[in-house]
């Protein structure tokens, strides 16, 4: 059966950011694990719904995995500029992982971007370990940003990757 893309339902949001947290603990991509703050934000599903799109990967009933889509002006945007739209906080269960999920999740972003916002392109940002994420946004066609990497933490080393995508 066919990978549905669609919008969280508030009664999934405790469930998506669960998903959403045990992919960023269980790939180590916290600096201090179940004591990062950064933890907290990844399984404040409500939060981010209220400010932006939640995503939902689902297969037979099954959660898969969760995106966040923030339209061009949105309040989440980390580093879109006018015109673009930005992905964020992209996560699939490890039980879920390779069967493609996390690209149908990254296609529904570009579309929406495409087609429902008319925006001219689609960035997000990655850590530099994200291996497998990094070869679906290659695949998709976007492309290494590095003079927009940034640092989220001033004056700390911890620098994100930026990808972009030209609608």
């Amino acid at each position: 059966m066919d990978i549905a893309i669609r919008a969280a339902k508030p009664t999934e949001y405790e469930t998506l950011g669960e998903i959403t947290a045990q992919a960023y603990l269980q790939d180590g991509l916290l600096s201090f694990g179940e004591s990062d703050w950064y933890l907290g934000e990844l399984r404040d599903v409500a939060k981010r719904a209220s400010a932006a799109d939640v995503l939902v990967a689902a297969q037979n009933g099954q959660l898969l995995g969760t995106v966040t889509y923030v339209p061009s002006g949105g309040p989440m945007a980390d580093l879109a500029r006018p015109g673009e739209a930005e992905i964020r906080m992209l996560a699939v269960s490890r039980a879920a992982r390779g069967r493609g999920a996390g690209e149908a999740l990254v296609r529904a972003c570009i579309n929406r971007a495409r087609v429902a916002d008319g925006c001219t392109g689609i960035i997000l940002s990655t850590q530099r370990t994200m291996h497998a994420a990094h070869r679906i946004y290659e695949r998709l066609g976007f492309v290494r940003s590095p003079e927009r990497d940034w640092n989220p933490i001033p004056g700390d080393e911890f620098t994100l990757l930026t990808y972009e995508l030209t609608l």
